[in-house]
């Protein structure tokens, strides 16, 4: 499978060879969920919680008598049929984390690189540089590709000055190839590889 390279400046500067056991695989919609989810549960921090009876401040005193009254039986003011009672059943502090299987998330980075080039939104850049590293400038540039939502991904090391520039920029996320994920590039309509991703993608998930 055969893309051409770009430059920044929009203008072509050859031509890669992409791998087709990494970019060709077919794209599965349930592996790309499953690996959504799993990424996504692995963030959250689980520190919901509410109180249950045995945690909540107040009397342990009946609050009137069993029979004769007229109302319904009560053993305790912090039962939850009471304002300011407990919360049956309410969330805990717990990991939301569950696993997945290492081949399963290595099918799922491939099936996400597919699914960009099946839907022509992957683009093979030649370095990600800028000469004058400014966001006004990258910007221009931005601009001038059509890259309003994008991922670039570089290579072992990302250029300091490049994402600088590419910070404030909204919509833009600059990624080393190491912290290449389903999640960021499925989020973004535009993904973008240096010449050196590819090689180092090629080579971790042959």
């Amino acid at each position: 499978m055969k893309l051409d390279v770009i430059s920044l400046d929009n203008k072509s500067v050859g031509s890669i060879e992409l791998a087709e056991e990494v970019f060709g695989v077919a794209v599965r919609r349930d592996i790309l969920t499953r690996m959504v989810n799993w990424q996504l549960a692995r963030r959250r921090a689980g520190t919901h919680k509410t109180k249950g009876v045995s945690e909540i401040s107040g009397t342990t005193k009946k609050p009137y008598k069993q029979k004769g009254t007229g109302r319904a039986r009560q053993g305790s003011m912090r039962s939850p049929q009471f304002r300011g009672g407990a919360v049956i059943f309410g969330p805990v502090v717990r990991s939301h984390e569950h696993d997945l299987n290492k081949k399963v998330r290595k099918l799922a980075l491939k099936t996400a690189l597919a699914a960009k080039i099946a839907d022509g939104k992957l683009v093979v850049l030649d370095s990600a540089r800028i000469e004058t590293p400014k966001t006004k400038e990258l910007a221009r540039r931005f601009g001038d590709l059509g890259w309003a939502s994008v991922l670039i991904i570089d290579g072992n090391e990302v250029d300091a000055g490049f994402a600088r520039a590419a910070a404030n920029l909204p919509n833009v996320d600059v990624l080393p190839q190491q912290g290449a994920n389903v999640y960021d590039i499925l989020r973004r309509d535009t993904l973008v590889l240096t010449r050196d991703a590819v090689e180092a993608l090629e080579a971790r998930l042959k």
